[in-house]
């Protein structure tokens, strides 16, 4: 008898247990916010880095040893300014070897000129004699032009904004040297995925954000976007100009977020609220789907057009599953 009470109880707890989860358990918790009046921003992401208007980059044309390179990081340099020297012994030895032929190639031509007027040479043997002088010079006017590759300059008035390299260092041909440039005024080159490009436009403004400066808000507007893209990486480039008292230095790496569009006062909901064109409102502790009419899309928000008013709670964000009409606790059972 009494196994028999014992197991008629376990399943009366079992029974009560089952509908207790049916009514309660399978209720989800769930966050609610209100709708709130603010910007509504449509932003276009771009990544990209400070860099000035007006720069270079020097690189050496040929490989070679530095044998002499200028201290001279953070200084005014002058188009035309040495900024280092490759060794160039070697060709400088061919050139004088070539200039020795030349010579001889010369008083050949001389002795040739005045045999042939005596009629003691051949006009073939002269015009031989005048063909080696031209060969001679002209191999003389190309290794010239080559010396003064291994003579590093300044290609523009500037600052040396970089210097990379030692005496002693072998550098291979298109190895950058120096950056020179004015540091002032500043832009940021970034790219622009070509889904999103056609809702860039100049003078759009640009927000910047760094590491270095998480807190700060720092601005710039589209200067120029360049009509070709690249079609390996799928991106267009675009120029920001920045203000001259900007934070940014050059070289720092930005993430740039392009404001396409812009609207002051929106009713704005979080985007993990919107599920489509529909978002959940809570009323007397139930979830009713509401459709709504959406304007502008934000990382963050969406602009509400029409559907919802202040007063509404809206669930954010949507758990999964959860069915329109559905029971829900708010934060553990809180009523809205």
């Amino acid at each position: 008898m009494r196994a028999r009470l014992f197991f008629a109880a376990v399943i009366v707890a079992c029974i009560a247990a089952a509908i207790w989860w049916w009514t309660y358990g399978r209720i989800p918790d769930v966050s609610v916010v209100a709708p709130v009046r603010g910007t509504a921003a449509e932003i276009v992401y771009a990544t990209g880095a400070v860099e000035p208007v007006r720069w270079s980059k020097v690189t050496s044309l040929v490989r070679q040893r530095i044998v002499d390179i200028c201290n001279c990081e953070n200084q005014t340099v002058k188009q035309g300014d040495v900024l280092a020297r490759l060794d160039d012994k070697e060709i400088r030895a061919s050139l004088h070897e070539l200039r020795a032929r030349e010579d001889f190639a010369k008083r050949e031509v001389a002795r040739t000129t005045e045999l042939i007027g005596r009629g003691a040479v051949t006009t073939q043997a002269h015009e031989k004699a005048l063909t080696d002088l031209r060969q001679v010079q002209g191999l003389i006017a190309v290794l010239e032009e080559r010396v003064d590759q291994y003579t590093i300059t300044a290609p523009i008035d500037g600052i040396v904004l970089r210097r990379d390299g030692e005496i002693g260092e072998i550098v291979e041909p298109g190895k950058i040297l120096f950056h020179v440039g004015v540091p002032k005024p500043l832009q940021v080159t970034a790219e622009v995925n070509e889904e999103d490009i056609p809702r860039v436009a100049v003078g759009q403004l640009v927000l910047f954000r760094t590491d270095a400066f998480p807190d700060r808000r720092i601005e710039g507007r589209v200067r120029e976007i360049t009509p070709m893209g690249d079609p390996v990486t799928k991106t267009y480039r675009i120029r920001i100009d920045l203000p001259d008292d900007t934070p940014l230095r050059i070289g720092m790496s930005v993430e740039c977020n392009i404001v396409t569009r812009e609207r002051e006062n929106a009713l704005l909901v979080p985007a993990l609220a919107l599920q489509g064109s529909h978002v959940f409102v809570v009323e007397d502790n139930v979830a009713r789907r509401r459709a709504v009419e959406i304007g502008i899309r934000g990382t963050r928000n969406v602009e509400i057009l029409k559907g919802l008013n202040e007063q509404d709670r809206v669930i954010s964000p949507v758990p999964p599953g959860l069915a329109d009409n559905q029971r829900v606790r708010l934060g553990g059972g809180r009523k809205p």
